[in-house]
């Protein structure tokens, strides 16, 4: 029976995404709403994004260098800063930090609009609640999530440099001129690529939950929860499935 629930659930899934996709390509197209969601993403995750990520710089520099001193290769840091901050810290900070406050707040509101009954009495009315409220949603998390990775970069790199400045007393050319040696086309493309995927899983996954949230008091919770939970996961094998991908075109 399990089994069988499981595979219900998967084919639910699929069914869903897969009319998400179909809606955000053919017209009507919700621009003001999906605009409004644009704004919605960016102003509820930018200042901890922001936060975040230059601390994330700020850290990951400083448990660096000790190793790397240790080899007399104390030169190579902003290289290997750049690099792992591009490729994998700024995308993930990013994913996980907009997992637990987009997940949450679109499962949450979708959970509450569908235990309180108002997708239902949009549905009853003719409007179209899904372009309405998914379509538009799932398209704002896509394309804001690979601007924010790349605030999140730049934050991070800034808090590096900071911090090398400070110990070595290190110029802004001399640290973002290694920078831009190091980093290439191919890591910045992938990581807004990347992020692309992100804010796609967390859109609609939150908006799988909040859609198909249970009736009763405790269904906007539960909602929520899948939400958060769901949409970290996904974006750990999203992180490593294209880590896998992109190393075919790093050798």
């Amino acid at each position: 029976m399990k089994i069988r629930n499981f595979l219900i659930r998967i084919a639910d899934i699929y069914r869903f995404v897969a009319r998400a996709v179909r809606e955000t390509i053919m017209p009507p197209y919700e621009w003001k709403e999906t605009l409004h969601q644009c704004f919605v993403v960016g102003n509820r995750s930018l200042f901890l994004i922001a936060f975040t990520s230059f601390l994330a710089g700020v850290v990951f520099t400083r448990q660096s260098r000790p190793s790397l001193a240790s080899f007399g290769a104390e030169s190579w840091l902003p290289s290997l800063v750049s690099q792992a901050v591009i490729r994998s810290l700024g995308p993930l900070i990013t994913g996980l930090i907009c997992a637990g406050k987009l997940g949450s707040n679109i499962g949450a509101e979708l959970g509450s609009m569908r235990v309180s009954e108002q997708i239902d009495a949009m549905e009853v009315s003719g409007t179209r609640p899904f372009s309405y409220l998914v379509v538009s949603r799932v398209t704002a998390t896509t394309l804001m999530l690979p601007l924010l990775v790349v605030f999140a970069d730049v934050m991070a790199l800034l808090g590096s440099y900071l911090t090398v400045s400070a110990i070595n007393n290190t110029g802004f050319m001399l640290y973002f001129n290694d920078v831009s040696v190091s980093v290439t086309y191919v890591d910045i493309f992938s990581s807004i690529i990347k992020a692309g995927f992100f804010g796609f899983a967390i859109g609609i996954v939150g908006c799988y939950a909040g859609y198909h949230a249970e009736r009763g008091t405790t269904g906007v919770g539960r909602a929520a929860n899948t939400a958060v939970v769901a949409s970290m996961i996904l974006i750990f094998i999203v992180d490593l499935l294209s880590l896998q991908f992109i190393n075919l075109f790093r050798r």
